[in-house]
């Protein structure tokens, strides 16, 4: 998964102007014959994220910025089922009401997703603030479609409460497993010592993207401790995977790595 986003995040803007270029020259059923081409072999679904907060998506029109505009949802919803052969799902996060997010759920339901996710805060609310878990479950009683509950999952009891609360088909995780990925082991979670090493591991294993590594293990680090002490620093300033194995520990395995590529 770190490999994909990695991937993504690299060639985003690569694929964004190879995209408007296509529109600019060809038309948008060229533009999905070229997505046809390029992606659906290689992933098993598309899903559209409608929930990002954050100020470069609204400003944007992207993201969350979509919530307010349904027409547009339902058109980019229809016309990517149309066109693409495989499934295409959506994640949105609740509107200022509950019978409003339940009224777009229910009109996005109707463009033939097979699933939807729910990231249970609105627009104007922090990460610090209290996932609505009840209006998630407003939305998992009046659609039909498997619905995805997110939000405050961070120890492996909570996907079980959250699971209960909301009658959700299914849970996503994302802060809670990007500090601690065992956050999914029944036994409980690891020390975060030994997932960060795991990781770095995993990272030199499938050359894992530089930017993305980073951004996880500062994304640990900050959690548990501070990105201005000594590790935090060091992170920032590696300038490559093998940087952040002699920073861990790990020359010994980033070597045997290496080594082996090179066989």
């Amino acid at each position: 998964m770190q490999h994909v986003l990695g991937l993504l995040i690299l060639w985003r803007k690569v694929l964004m102007m190879l995209f408007s270029e296509l529109v600019r020259r060809k038309g948008i059923e060229s533009c999905f014959k070229w997505a046809r081409q390029m992606l659906c072999k290689d992933v098993a679904a598309i899903d559209i994220n409608m929930g990002c907060p954050k100020s470069f998506s609204l400003t944007g029109g992207m993201g969350a910025a979509l919530l307010s505009k349904p027409e547009l949802i339902h058109d980019i919803l229809t016309t990517l089922r149309r066109n693409l052969d495989i499934p295409v799902t959506c994640k949105i996060r609740l509107l200022n009401t509950s019978p409003g997010t339940v009224e777009l759920a229910r009109r996005i339901e109707k463009t033939g997703v097979p699933a939807l996710a729910v990231h249970g805060r609105r627009i104007k609310d922090r990460p610090r603030d209290p996932a609505k878990w009840d209006e998630i479950a407003d939305v998992a009683a009046a659609l039909s479609i498997p619905v995805i509950a997110n939000g405050d999952v961070f120890e492996y009891e909570d996907f079980k409460r959250i699971k209960d609360a909301t009658g959700a088909s299914s849970i996503m995780a994302a802060r809670g497993a990007l500090w601690n990925a065992s956050i999914f082991c029944p036994k409980g979670k690891l020390s975060w010592e030994e997932v960060k090493k795991e990781y770095v591991r995993k990272s030199i294993l499938w050359d894992n993207d530089l930017k993305s590594t980073k951004q996880t293990l500062k994304e640990m680090i900050m959690h548990y401790s501070c990105l201005e002490f000594r590790e935090g620093k060091a992170v920032i300033k590696s300038g490559s995977l093998a940087d952040l194995a002699k920073l861990y520990g790990e020359e010994e395995y980033y070597n045997f790595i290496a080594a082996t590529r090179g066989a």
